[in-house]
């Protein structure tokens, strides 16, 4: 069967689709990539922002906190039902109906294995947390790994074929579904099992519609057919998530455990907060950007186009947030936070440097997976844990500052030096990311310490939420008007411009 550009599925009118074939060919996405790139970035960051509200919504009406020590524990566990078997899916060229059938399998049997696992540790979560209540949690929740598994290769192929409006609204509507299910066994008098009954929905809800808006359906397990290429990508990006995962949680441990709790809330929260506008934009605008690039993997020129106007766009968004809110840390801690923390301020600011590179973070990864070199990020992870370890350990002599400044030096420093790797042999070269990341911290910077120097000499006694009002308008005004003496950013400007003119 041939496919042409007029029977494949589009996010404008998506006719039926070969089940076996249609979900695979992306030669048709190459017409007009960097227009549904950009569009899907826009409704992705609209998704994200919905379910943003949703989440504190349910935690302002249901409090988490019986959750949130499952969490901690199924969280981790949780990363191997993927085992990076999504991604190996999306950024493949070629990939048949009988390998993606056998990626299915395998989801599906570690979704069942971890099951088991944190079947098995609900007692020893229930004695950690001094909770009874957690055994049964655990036990119901546990069950709850299947139903994403039986979505992980769905959901990967939707992205494969870059339906980011259909992706998104299932995100919303299936975290919609969660809320009202725990608003309405709260009203019941359920408790706390309204949480719980809020997971199952969620994962219900969007295992129904990732499997109805995706017409693939899997076939019988077969071997031989190519897919330990697939698997082996899979491992090596697990192999990095669950090394960076006790890396990045490596200092609050060492906090913890020498300096006791009250310190390491200061900590996390300074931490948390300095990280909220990257986490927000970077994590969904990857799950944009890994499709397109991997679409572009045999087409250098457009690659390095698409790659340097993300890594422009998403600098341009999150390093002004970052450096703004360093200046006018104590002010921003007043409002968010209140006079009890304003501690925090200052690991704020040395947390800063981190945060403001922060943007980057994702970049040498979408470069490494995107031309299904997977291998470097688990390289680099070997190289940067025991580094960045070293530095805590060295850190923590001088408090939470010392922790704080050994993580800015450490994460700066191998940031840089794995985005120079991945871009080695790449349609991307290292002095084009760092002239695009330069491009918006520069007038960030000029525009910080203008708006800095006017704050003392105009609003010297004022209020802070009147002073982050104020200085707000002022530095994001500066910001733009510095930042256009930037072709790099007079380009980026005028053609996100024309993008958002194009939605009308």
């Amino acid at each position: 069967m041939n496919l042409t550009k007029s029977n494949i599925a589009t996010e404008q009118s998506p006719p039926q689709v070969d089940r076996k074939i249609g979900y695979f060919d992306t030669d048709h996405l190459l017409d007009n990539l960097q227009g549904r790139a950009f569009r899907g970035g826009l409704v992705t960051l609209v998704g994200q922002a919905i379910r943003m509200v949703l989440q504190l919504l349910s935690a302002a009406i249901l409090g988490r906190l019986l959750f949130a020590m499952v969490a901690s524990v199924t969280g981790f566990i949780g990363m191997f039902k993927d085992l990076g078997l999504s991604n190996a899916t999306i950024q493949r060229g070629q990939i048949t109906h009988n390998q993606v059938s056998a990626l299915f399998w395998i989801n599906c049997a570690l979704s069942v294995g971890v099951t088991f696992v944190v079947a098995i540790l609900s007692p020893f979560i229930a004695w950690f947390f001094h909770e009874p209540k957690l055994l049964w949690i655990t036990l119901v929740l546990s069950a709850n790994f299947i139903l994403g598994g039986l979505t992980v290769q769905h959901q990967a192929l939707l992205r494969r074929q870059m339906r980011f409006k259909t992706t998104a609204v299932i995100g919303v509507v299936s975290m919609a579904a969660g809320v009202a299910t725990a608003i309405v066994m709260a009203v019941l008098g359920l408790r706390y099992w309204s949480l719980v009954g809020a997971e199952f929905a969620t994962s219900a809800t969007n295992c129904v519609l990732a499997w109805t808006n995706c017409g693939w359906r899997p076939g019988a397990f077969k071997r031989r057919i190519g897919v330990r290429p697939l698997v082996r990508f899979g491992g090596h990006l697990t192999g990095f998530t669950v090394i960076n995962y006790f890396t990045r949680n490596f200092d609050n441990i060492l906090i913890g455990r020498v300096l006791g709790p009250a310190p390491l809330g200061l900590y996390t929260r300074a931490y948390s907060l300095l990280m909220l506008p990257i986490s927000q934009v970077n994590v969904p605008l990857a799950a944009v950007l890994l499709p397109g690039l991997s679409r572009l993997q045999n087409h250098p020129a457009e690659y390095q186009k698409l790659f340097l106007r993300a890594v422009g766009a998403i600098s341009f968004v999150t390093v002004p947030v970052v450096i703004f809110s360093s200046f006018f840390a104590h002010d921003l801690i007043l409002v968010w936070l209140g006079q009890r923390w304003l501690p925090v301020a200052h690991i704020f600011q040395l947390l800063a440097p981190a945060a403001a590179v922060g943007a980057m973070v994702f970049a040498p990864n979408w470069l490494s997976q995107s031309l299904g070199r997977p291998e470097q990020q688990f390289r680099y992870a070997l190289i940067s844990a025991p580094v960045c370890i070293g530095g805590f350990i060295i850190g923590i002599k001088w408090g939470l500052e010392g922790v704080a400044m050994s993580f800015s030096i450490t994460f700066v420093g191998l940031l840089w030096a794995y985005v120079w790797y991945a871009t080695k042999n790449s349609p991307v070269r290292f002095l084009d990311v760092a002239v695009s990341f330069l491009s918006a911290l520069l007038p960030a910077l000029f525009a910080g310490v203008i708006t800095w120097t006017l704050r003392w000499i105009i609003l010297p006694d004022a209020g802070a939420l009147i002073t982050l009002a104020v200085c707000g308008l002022v530095f994001t005004a500066l910001f733009f008007v510095i930042a256009m003496l930037s072709r790099n950013c007079r380009s980026l400007i005028f053609e996100g411009v024309r993008g958002l003119s194009k939605l009308r």
